[in-house]
């Protein structure tokens, strides 16, 4: 079972993703991650990358693709994955299903966990980052004991520049650009999937798990 896991920055499809792997064995392949490992290691797309990065310059569709499918091209994928962070687009999506394709493999299921704007705003804002030790906090769902003073060290707590209001409401703009059209094409193949994020963490995932279980038996 091959699977993909979308959402907006905030929505919580990481803890979702850590159950699902566990549950369905399958491997959670991370866009960021491969990336980096495909930049050291050296290999062909790798390098191909690293000429662009060095040079502060975007890297082409072509060449993440291309690290997408010397990933997936690996043995210990065989067994099934789930892609978290791409495809971003639809023509990576296109490009995914002919890697896929020359792969032998399918995409069985594209799951978004779906907040709205203005409780992912709420999430987002309230987070706060130990100075010292790193520790994480939210002002409303996991408060510090003291205002600002980092439960574990004493350390000052702050807000991250990505956590600002202005910030956040462009990353969300970004995503739903970027997004929406591709959920219009999994929809297309009726392979798409939209699950409340609002709801409790074990909701959201009795919602993910009963569609999985229902693609293994099928």
């Amino acid at each position: 079972m091959h699977v993909i896991i979308m959402g907006p920055p905030g929505a919580g499809k990481g803890t979702q993703a850590e159950r699902m792997t566990k549950d369905f064995a399958l491997l959670h392949i991370s866009t960021g991650e491969i990336f980096r490992n495909a930049v050291k290691e050296g290999t062909e797309m790798g390098k191909k990358a690293k000429e662009y990065m060095d040079k502060g310059l975007l890297v082409p569709d072509e060449i993440v693709v291309g690290i997408v499918k010397e990933r997936l091209s690996r043995p210990d994928c065989a067994g099934g994955v789930l892609l978290d962070g791409f495809p971003r687009t639809v023509e990576q999506a296109e490009a995914l299903d002919e890697v896929m394709q020359d792969l032998n493999m399918k995409i069985d299921a594209a799951i978004s966990v779906d907040v709205n704007e203005e409780e992912l705003i709420n999430r987002l804002t309230g987070r706060r980052v130990c100075r010292n030790c790193g520790a994480t906090y939210h002002l409303k769902f996991n408060p510090p004991k003291v205002r600002n003073i980092c439960d574990h060290c004493s350390g000052e707590l702050y807000q991250r520049s990505d956590d600002t209001i202005d910030t956040v409401k462009e990353r969300l703009a970004v995503y739903n650009k970027q997004t929406l059209p591709m959920i219009e094409y999994y929809q297309r193949k009726n392979l798409f999937v939209s699950v409340d994020g609002s709801q409790s963490i074990n909701q959201v995932y009795s919602v993910i798990s009963a569609h999985l279980q229902k693609i293994k038996e099928q």
